[in-house]
């Protein structure tokens, strides 16, 4: 036993009934905003990571360089 058409409809007319048709909508809006705010925070997330690992490698790197002159500077001398 599932859940029928005739109960999905008759729980729609329902919350028609007792909201109306502007409060539904009003709150369908606010449901949508909450959810683009959720994907443009992850989003952000995303990049913040993408940010930090890019700046991770680049700082490895410039310390590798820096090693590297003073080894040379060392076996120079």
């Amino acid at each position: 036993m599932g859940i029928s058409f005739w109960q999905i409809a008759v729980v729609l007319v329902l919350a028609v009934l007792l909201f109306g048709r502007g409060r539904i909508s009003h709150m369908m809006g606010d449901l949508a905003k909450g959810i683009k705010s959720f994907k443009r925070g992850m989003n952000e997330t995303e990049e913040s990571k993408d940010d930090t690992t890019t700046k991770t490698i680049n700082a490895s790197a410039e310390e590798e360089s820096e090693s590297d002159v003073k080894k040379k500077e060392t076996a120079s001398s």
